[in-house]
């Protein structure tokens, strides 16, 4: 009787350990207009609309190996920079990582004085064609596997840290210190 005792206690306790091990599906942010997935935010800022306008184009080409192709509108009149780009997501197989899909999203970047706002959305799956990511939180879903969990992590990650590089960029540049000899 101890042994199956300590046989139960050992797999309760093994399978509780791969449970914890593994990703939480984040609560993504989902516009209650469009049913989309969103990341949006207005972020204070120092500086003018112009400056802040000046340091997310001088942010493009740190963040984008050709942010002239990435950039679809850049307007310093209006304050709007709209960037159309991608990033793939993977699965594992054999412990070797893997392309899944790439993932298209649109980033819309908005200026005023004090403040930028930005906006990304609309991401779509390369598939046989362009399906929304959307498709991967509904569970119901007949073609649902549980990779779909792991892609949409992934998703989140990307976002996290292009938002993370763009709020590191959007800093204003350090004063700079006369050199007094």
């Amino acid at each position: 009787m101890k042994k199956i005792r300590l046989a139960f206690f050992a797999i309760l306790i093994t399978v509780t350990s791969v449970v914890s091990a593994q990703e939480a599906i984040p609560n993504l942010p989902v516009d209650p207009d469009t049913k989309l997935i969103t990341y949006k935010e207005v972020v204070n800022q120092t500086g003018l609309k112009r400056a802040l306008f000046d340091r997310a184009v001088e942010w493009l080409p740190k963040q984008y190996v050709n942010p002239v192709d990435a950039t679809k509108v850049r307007n310093p009149e209006t304050g709007i920079i709209e960037i159309r780009h991608r990033f793939d997501v993977t699965y594992e197989e054999k412990g070797i990582q893997k392309s899944a899909y790439s993932i298209d999203y649109t980033m819309r970047l908005e200026f005023k004085d004090g403040r930028y706002r930005y906006i990304i959305s609309n991401f779509l799956m390369h598939d046989v064609s362009r399906a929304p990511v959307e498709r991967w939180m509904n569970k119901s879903d007949k073609s649902y596997t549980p990779v779909w969990d792991q892609y949409l992590i992934q998703l989140d990650q990307e976002v996290k840290k292009l938002i993370e590089s763009l709020k590191q960029g959007m800093m204003p540049p350090p004063e700079k210190k006369e050199d007094i000899w």
